[in-house]
């Protein structure tokens, strides 16, 4: 589409819009010029230069800013080479926000990803490749972003997520054998395809009761007469998952000293990322040293017309602050946000230790206890996944509108310091890691069981509005992630969602594993409707919390339709509702769910339960979800 078409189309769809009073209004258009000066008649090519348009306008107190400056964003694709950072620089206020919004009728997309072309069938025969994928793949050179080649863990054909290569699909996984902490090494079933003596990119994941482990194979030895392998691990994941006790891997049946003993049978696992595991239709394998992506189309796919992306960027948009100079009142209305990556798993590994937040370093004390818990035997110091779009030290920034897909690790995370956010008529859907996260994990360098209470309240995140979002499709990748999860935060209110088809747990609450009163406290969690969550883990809730949360409730949500998978350690450890560890002070009430299975695992003291199960009226059972005006979202699933 030229320049003049799309002025063709603004100009029809825009007149009356342009013509009335209100915000100062800069174009953008994936058509526009480098130097377009942001007019309806030449608009910017590149969003940052309307972006630094709207920030000197801001900076010289012009006069046009009037009611706000609206950045509009013309229909198309907007492929940034760096995040997208918005400054305190950019701040408005409660009268004259910044606001980047699709233009009337458009929908318009910052993708981190890259296109794919050039496909051809693989001729000639490759000798590692599987027999049932002979004659079947299709391949194509990597693409270059900003003149890079570079490595991705994620691919879209047609805007559906394909599958890295692997052994074991849907609930066709094998079983750890043995698992020796000592040795540091792994005894599994052989392969019954493929020679891994030369292990290089081959990678092992784990079903760990709650969360998955993701680790790089270092060597692989065959014992074929035992129809067995033994297998070790790169650095640091090695030592993080063998001396971490939680989340454990399982030994069904064998009761060993140091391990939980399964009700069914040991961790499950699966073999991913070698062409030797491309064995069925919608798998890929990157070969790195030749930058050749292999691809097995699914029925009705046609590669010489298929739009095949892979993405370049963790992140496409930080709204960056300071306690002291926060960003204000900055809203995205309308706006896709798709194609990211997450890469640490191909250099470090994944070891998480709950809701995808990852381990540094833990281990289990020899001598148990802390000045806050005496028994405690668990250290660990975590890391925090990149979101596609992160907010730190803001306030009043809201998203609305928005659809956050095909991305590899978050979608959105207010880190830390953010107060009266407003998420509110989302869509998230296909997501390798949670849809939403909030607040502060103790992620960095503070252990993660200490309790969180700053002296200066401004580092929480409070006061947020998480309303009526669709978030479906999420933690496909990293299942121990949830749908939406909220740490150490104050007077959150999350209500009127729908979230389903949740690897884990639907809404999580909270952090620390602690009994100690810390920041939280006002918290909300009302009429949300979760179901078909559990997908791949269990030790799950609907609603899961942790830690104090005085004069917080959980209240008139529905909650119904777990996942039974094959392969979960223990297949009745589930619940609607889970209030784990040092939970208190928590009111639950009128939750619908078809039967009153809910778990208080050393919880503290002040919980109230009130008419919570099946016999919870119809009326709050029907009420639960989206509200009226924000249930066409759910024509875009179905």
């Amino acid at each position: 589409m030229n320049t003049k078409t799309v002025l063709a189309i603004f100009s029809a769809l825009s007149v009356s819009f342009l013509s009335a009073a209100g915000p100062r209004q800069i174009w953008v258009s994936p058509e526009g010029a480098e130097s377009g000066d942001g007019s309806f008649e030449a608009p910017h090519k590149r969003i940052a230069a309307a972006q630094r348009q709207a920030r000197e306008l801001r900076r010289l107190h012009d006069e046009s800013i009037g009611e706000g400056i609206e950045i509009l964003l013309a229909d198309g694709t907007y492929e940034i080479i760096e995040p997208l950072l918005v400054r305190t620089e950019d701040s408005g206020t409660a009268e004259s926000p910044t606001v980047f919004k699709a233009a009337p009728n458009a929908s318009p997309v910052i993708s981190g990803g890259v296109q794919v072309e050039g496909w051809s069938k693989v001729k000639g025969t490759i000798e590692v490749l599987n027999p049932a994928a002979k004659g079947k793949l299709w391949m194509a050179k990597t693409p270059r972003k900003n003149n890079n080649r570079f490595a991705f863990r994620d691919f879209w054909v047609d805007g559906k997520r394909a599958n890295r290569a692997r052994e074991g699909d849907g609930d066709d996984l094998r079983r750890i054998l043995d698992w020796d902490k000592e040795e540091r090494v792994g005894w599994i079933e052989l392969p019954e395809f493929g020679d891994f003596s030369d292990p290089n990119g081959l990678e092992f994941v784990i079903h760990q009761m709650w969360a998955i482990a993701i680790l790089r194979v270092k060597t692989f030895e065959a014992f074929p007469e035992e129809g067995k392998a033994r297998l070790s691990f790169h650095e640091p994941e090695s030592r993080v998952q063998f001396e971490h006790p939680w989340p454990p891997v399982v030994l069904g049946g064998k009761g060993k000293p140091g391990f939980y003993t399964a009700k069914n049978g040991s961790s499950a696992y699966y073999l991913t990322n070698r062409l030797e595991l491309l064995d069925e239709p919608g798998e890929w394998y990157l070969d790195e040293d030749s930058n050749t992506l292999y691809y097995w189309p699914k029925e009705g796919q046609d590669m010489a017309t298929a739009k095949a992306v892979v993405p370049a960027m963790e992140t496409l948009v930080e709204v960056e602050g300071s306690l002291d100079a926060p960003v204000e009142h900055v809203h995205f209305d309308g706006i896709r946000f798709e194609n990211t990556t997450w890469m640490r798993p191909s250099y470090a590994g994944h070891v998480p230790l709950q809701a995808g937040f990852f381990m540094y370093d833990a281990y289990k004390l020899k001598i148990p206890g802390t000045p806050d818990k005496a028994k405690l035997e668990n250290q660990a110091w975590i890391g925090r996944k990149p979101a596609a779009v992160s907010v730190y030290a803001g306030n009043d920034i809201v998203f609305e509108n928005c659809i956050f897909q095909n991305l590899a690790a978050t979608g959105l995370d207010y880190l830390w310091g953010s107060h009266r956010a407003v998420v509110e008529g989302n869509i998230f859907r296909d997501i390798g890691g949670s849809g939403i996260v909030i607040g502060s994990f103790q992620d960095g360098g503070i252990e993660t069981h200490v309790p969180y209470d700053p002296a200066d309240e401004r580092e929480l995140c409070t006061d947020a509005r998480i309303a009526n979002n669709l978030v479906t499709d999420v933690a496909n990748e990293d299942w121990g992630c949830v749908g939406i999860g909220a740490g150490y935060v104050r007077g959150i209110n999350i209500e009127h969602n729908e979230i389903s088809d949740v690897s884990y747990t639907g809404i999580s609450m909270g952090w620390g594993w602690t009994k100690s009163v810390n920041c939280m406290r006002d918290n909300r969690i009302h009429a949300n409707h979760i179901h078909h969550f559990g997908k791949h883990m269990y030790d799950v809730g609907g609603i899961y919390t942790l830690s104090p949360q005085p004069k917080s409730e959980i209240s008139e949500n529905s909650i119904h339709s777990l996942y039974t998978p094959s392969y979960v350690h223990d297949p009745n450890h589930w619940n609607y509702i889970y209030l784990d560890e040092g939970s208190s002070f928590i009111y639950v009430r009128d939750n619908w769910c078809p039967e009153q299975k809910f778990s208080t695992n050393a919880n503290g003291p002040g919980n109230t339960w009130e008419n919570n199960g099946p016999e919870t009226s119809e009326a709050i059972k029907e009420a639960a979800g989206l509200q009226e005006s924000y249930r066409m979202l759910l024509e875009y699933v179905n």
